[in-house]
């Protein structure tokens, strides 16, 4: 896949009986949204009349957040690559004692780059939903709600990242590893969660 091609494009990609992309990809995607949504309310905000205090700290959150949107579009292929090279690991020979053992090597390091894919995936995510929330908060309050929905679709692409990383670290030999990845993931589910509900209840006591 091409991260440059047309969402309809990529869309009947993801609909199709091929394997990828998936929902790692679709992840990836959904994150670059939230993010894309936050740059635009900083873009809303910075400059304008009534926000003058803000300029500073919304450049900063608008520059943080289109690295964020670079690096969550570029993950989108980088889980078709993590996946395909699972694949190709499992399609080993393992005719012999020792292509066997190179196998399971093989899928071992495989699986835990699959891993990492989600897990920095899910990292940036929970990024943007810290993001958005400062965005909803002191942005251009005509736009406070495309920050909330920002940080609805980073959590929803922060979640989506954390299946796939308990379906590689369930596979893996490593358990150290496996734990650790989620350990961290919990912490970022419950801190996302947490922003979250703060956006919505900002966004909600103004109605």
């Amino acid at each position: 896949m091409s991260v440059d091609q047309p969402i309809r494009e990529f869309l009947a990609d993801l609909a199709s009986e091929a394997s990828t992309p998936g929902g790692g990809s679709a992840a990836a995607v959904i994150g670059a949204m939230g993010a894309a949504l936050v740059s635009m309310v900083c873009r809303l905000t910075i400059g304008r009349k009534g926000y003058e205090a803000v300029d500073a700290e919304l450049a900063a959150v608008l520059e943080e957040a289109e690295a964020l949107r670079a690096r969550l579009t570029d993950m989108a292929r980088a889980d078709v690559e993590a996946y395909t090279a699972v694949l190709a690991a499992y399609q080993r020979p393992k005719d012999t004692p020792e292509q066997a053992v190179a196998r399971t090597d093989a899928v071992q390091t495989a699986l835990r780059g699959a891993t990492e894919v989600p897990i920095a995936c899910a990292r940036a995510s929970a990024a943007v939903v810290a993001l958005a929330r400062r965005a909803a908060e002191k942005g251009n309050r005509t736009a406070a709600g495309d920050a909330a929905a920002g940080a609805c679709a980073a959590h929803a692409a922060l979640r989506a990242s954390a299946l796939n990383v308990h379906a590689n670290a369930a596979r893996m030999t490593d358990r150290a590893y496996a734990n650790a990845a989620l350990g961290e993931l919990e912490v970022l589910l419950a801190d996302a969660a947490l922003r979250v509900e703060e956006v919505w209840q900002l966004l909600t006591a103004r109605s």
